[in-house]
């Protein structure tokens, strides 16, 4: 997809939309992006909690910025989601509720963006907007039949299938919709949608889109939502491809859409860079435990 843009519109947007990038954008990015961090990181504890691998929410927040780094830099967007959840389980000793923990938080965290951007996309003027009675009616088929396929699922019965289910439905009822849990979660999502919009308008001012906010949030929405698929390089690609769609659609330019998705992914990187000061900080302990092992043989 970025070979397509580049051969589209050239490296022209890219590049202009680096050079850009200001002192203020840059810790703009850096507050927005704490608040997010520490959200995201509250999310991921009361889940944690609720499904019984507890984590405390200082090793969440240092857990999170190194998984936001590690998206920011690695091909797939989800390595670093993969990282905590793995490290985690083993620091509580139960590395299928670990991964659980975290599948969760994401899905319930995208499930919100998702009623967000339905919303949105629906009240203000999009390039989706005459699709969004189908996409509204598809989504609450699912939602119902999901409900349905919960209330069916077997309360005895060794089956693979069974045995999956049950868990499925034991945690969300556990680590989504407990009475202390749901009202946290849906809460730090919210903030967490709203963070990373700010971020996007604030890349869009950077990169010289002056189009009224009305008309900026719709296509914050559709790139956010792009940027959840797993086929990125460093959030590069779906992303830039979205926005410019997006932006000449809503009758700006494809250019203008690319240099403001550039610019959001170099601040959402500038941003996650405490993560990086997360991750180097264990290099060292690493590497003297190695030393003391070696030593002892």
């Amino acid at each position: 997809m970025l070979g397509v843009l580049v051969w589209s519109v050239g490296a022209g947007p890219f590049l202009t939309g680096l050079r850009m990038i200001d002192a203020p954008a840059l810790a703009a990015a850096l507050a927005i992006g704490a608040v997010t961090t520490v959200c995201s990181a509250w999310r991921w504890s009361l889940v944690a909690d609720g499904l019984g691998v507890r984590l405390p929410l200082p090793t969440a927040v240092a857990h999170c910025y190194r998984a936001v780094f590690l998206n920011s830099t690695l091909p797939g967007g989800v390595l670093g989601d993969v990282h905590r959840a793995l490290r985690h389980g083993r620091d509580a000793g139960d590395i299928a509720r670990g991964i659980r923990a975290v599948v969760w938080e994401r899905t319930a965290g995208q499930l919100v963006q998702l009623g967000i951007a339905v919303g949105v996309l629906t009240v203000l003027p999009s390039p989706v907007r005459a699709y969004l009675p189908v996409l509204a009616a598809g989504l609450a088929v699912a939602g119902l039949a999901l409900v349905l396929l919960a209330r069916a699922v077997p309360r005895s019965g060794a089956s693979r299938w069974a045995r999956v289910a049950r868990t499925a439905v034991a945690d969300v009822r556990a680590g989504l919709l407990a009475r202390r849990t749901w009202l946290g979660v849906v809460t730090a999502s919210v903030v967490v949608v709203a963070g990373h919009l700010a971020t996007f308008v604030l890349a869009a001012r950077t990169a010289g889109a002056d189009a009224p906010l009305p008309r900026l949030l719709p296509l914050a929405l559709l790139a956010l939502l792009a940027m959840g698929l797993p086929a990125n390089v460093a959030g590069f690609g779906p992303r830039e491809g979205v926005a410019a769609w997006a932006f000449a659609a809503a009758g700006l330019t494809a250019a203008q859409g690319v240099a403001t998705a550039t610019v959001y992914g170099a601040l959402v990187l500038v941003a996650s860079l405490p993560g990086a000061a997360v991750l180097l900080r264990r290099i060292p302990r690493r590497e003297a435990g190695n030393c003391r092992s070696s030593r002892l043989r």
